[in-house]
């Protein structure tokens, strides 16, 4: 009968053990959130990763070359590497660009979990009719999803978003095609919230996790500007599927609708989010269909930000690592929307590093 007991009293023990796997080489396994109001941030040296630490400086000269200002691995939330280049210093700020949209994907989700929107509305319910020049019963088809995929079916021939520009093109939810007409989602979220965009970003996400940086609302391109911590926090937070430490900044079943697929036209594209590891993709610009992944030698699970001049913020859940780069165009004399060739020869630099 002892024996009995001893073994039962055991249980729990091998039930937790199997469900807690070894934590991560030279490292704490649970995820780590840098404090809001602090520049406090843990770190974990690369060699206690197990990572090949001869290829880092290879790593740091292709990024110095390739135009880079900043770059950041954080694994399971800490520093692993935070390095700075041509001048740019950890508290400088510095356009996201089109990587920013995902701040405006996020912002609307939290705004939907608020009830103040519906993604599956029209989006003449919170602007009013009349916010485009196409016919009441076209303007009508275009919800906020369909702003939120890229598939509003505007013509998308100016990036200038003004109403003179906003001609029918294609029946919403026909036609992805990547275009500047996002911005309008901001303008739902600032009616639907009875203030200004930035203002309900601020208090609902950025102050939330202690973010940087502001909103730089010019004539054609409303862009977010921060330092390169700030934008290691957000993506920290979608590594987190939008739980900050124990508050849920962003419910997890938008979030996890962001990082997937969110049309059969172009399913490399999520909620603003690209997503790596599918059969096919689009790129802004154009209407020709790729076969294969986005950057093939990258993790296939990989989710990211993209922005001009290849700003990034890739996640990738199964390592339990974001990777963060700003900086000026890698090729000058190609600068790209979103993905470049950049991508591929980076990801080729890091698999000799991150091992």
């Amino acid at each position: 009968m002892k024996t009995v007991r001893f073994f039962l009293l055991l249980l729990p023990f091998f039930s937790c053990s199997r469900q807690n796997p070894d934590p991560a080489p030279g490292g704490n396994d649970s995820l780590y959130f840098p404090p809001v109001n602090s520049s406090t941030w843990a770190t974990v040296s690369p060699a206690g990763l197990g990572w090949n630490t001869a290829a880092i400086t290879d790593l740091k000269n292709f990024l110095a070359d390739k135009h880079s200002k900043s770059f950041m691995i954080l694994v399971n939330g800490r520093i692993a590497m935070e390095e700075y280049f041509n001048g740019h210093t950890a508290t400088a700020t510095w356009p996201w660009n089109s990587a920013g949209k995902t701040l405006v994907a996020t912002t609307t989700g939290i705004a939907q979990q608020e009830g103040l929107l519906q993604i599956n509305n029209k989006v003449s319910q919170y602007l009013g009719t009349g916010w485009t020049s196409e016919p009441i019963d076209k303007e009508n088809l275009i919800t906020s999803r369909h702003l939120l995929t890229m598939t509003s079916g505007l013509n998308d021939a100016s990036n200038l978003v003004i109403k003179a520009n906003m001609t029918y093109l294609a029946d919403a939810g026909t036609r992805w095609s990547y275009s500047n007409v996002f911005q309008k989602l901001m303008d739902v979220v600032a009616a639907a919230s009875n203030r200004s965009f930035e203002t309900y970003f601020n208090e609902k996400l950025k102050n939330k996790i202690g973010m940087d940086g502001f909103w730089n609302n010019g004539l054609i391109f409303t862009i977010y500007h921060s330092n390169t911590r700030s934008m290691a926090r957000f993506g920290l937070l979608a590594l987190n599927k939008g739980l900050w430490q124990k508050e849920q900044v962003i419910n997890e079943s938008f979030f996890n609708e962001s990082i997937s697929t969110s049309q059969n036209i172009n399913p490399s594209y999520g909620y603003f989010w690209w997503l790596n590891g599918k059969n096919k993709f689009m790129l802004p610009g154009g209407q020709t269909v790729y076969p294969g992944a986005l950057v093939p030698n990258a993790p296939a699970g990989m989710y990211s930000a993209m922005g001009a001049e290849d700003q990034r913020i890739y996640v990738i859940p199964d390592r339990k690592m974001v990777i963060i780069r700003m900086g000026d165009a890698s090729d000058p004399q190609n600068p790209n929307f979103a993905l470049s060739g950049f991508d591929e020869a980076l990801w080729t630099k890091l698999n000799a590093v991150i091992r």
